[in-house]
């Protein structure tokens, strides 16, 4: 996308978007921040901006319109919201049922259904890590001590059994010790995954004291990068490490750190390696 054409950024809860947000601004681009009331970040009230509802599609492609975006990036936090009891404007009473109907296979159809309607529109989607490239995992290690041979095969084989669940649509994550799954990611996320690990027998995970054992985020081939990257963020690491692994794998430039600072301070802290895998 030409570095002049304006960009929208259409924001829900977190981090995510205030960092995007902060790029945008440091960059130099022509942006405008488009803020779910109740949802978005109180830092992005120092942008240049609107808010509106979940279901103001009306209002948005006013905005759109006004601002003269040519693109829009849409991240953040957003819980799947009541349909039938949800405020709309004349815009979302026409979009809002398609929209819930694709919900029905999923929050990626819903996610996908929303990019449609705003393609449909003459707008381009751009993803947050289009937006704001410095989110991206490089390749190989990027925090953290080296990874051993042993957790480079666990590595491994976290990525391959996060390739077979995500080909069933079940989740991103799995922890590999060993080479013995200890998790994987369905629909409690990969906090509450990460969080059961303790709970295993001593003798199949690794410790405090004796770090061992992987976790791998993994994209579904469903999934449009564009709308949902693989995340993770400080607490995830510190997630990772209250469960005595080693490390953090992704394929490389395809996982959004977020606050990566603090994120690669806290992980050297912990003794935790984050590493972009790149297949052979």
């Amino acid at each position: 996308m030409p570095a002049g054409d304006k960009i929208a950024l259409i924001s829900g809860g977190g981090a995510l978007p205030v960092e995007v947000a902060a790029y945008l601004k440091k960059s130099a681009r022509p942006y405008t921040v488009v803020r779910i009331a109740g949802l978005s970040d109180a830092a992005l009230d120092d942008h240049p901006g609107h808010t509106l509802g979940l279901g103001d599609f009306a209002k948005l492609f006013e905005i759109l319109a006004t601002e003269q975006c040519r693109a829009v990036t849409m991240c953040g936090y957003v819980q799947r919201p009541d349909f039938d009891t949800m405020q709309r404007d004349d815009g979302g009473a026409k979009v809002l049922p398609a929209i819930q109907a694709a919900g029905r296979g999923g929050d990626d159809s819903l996610l996908r259904q929303v990019a449609q309607v705003i393609t449909a529109q003459g707008y381009h989607i751009e993803g947050a890590h289009e937006a704001n490239p410095e989110l991206l995992i490089g390749a190989g290690l990027e925090a953290g001590p080296d990874p051993s041979p042993a957790a480079m095969e666990d590595a491994q084989e976290a990525l391959r059994v996060a390739a077979a669940i995500g080909n069933l649509d079940i989740g991103q994550a799995v922890v590999v010790a060993g080479r013995i799954t200890l998790a994987v990611e369905a629909q409690e996320g990969t906090q509450a995954m990460l969080r059961r690990i303790p709970l295993l027998p001593a003798n199949v995970r690794g410790s405090v004291a004796n770090r061992k054992g992987v976790l791998a985020k993994l994209a579904k081939p469903i999934q449009d990068l564009r709308l949902d990257m693989p995340t993770i963020g400080v607490s995830t690491v510190e997630d990772a490490a209250a469960a005595g692994l080693c490390g953090i794998v992704a394929r490389a430039h395809h996982l959004l750190i977020v606050d990566k600072p603090s994120v690669i301070s806290r992980a050297h802290e912990l003794g935790l390696f984050i590493y972009g895998y790149e297949p052979a």
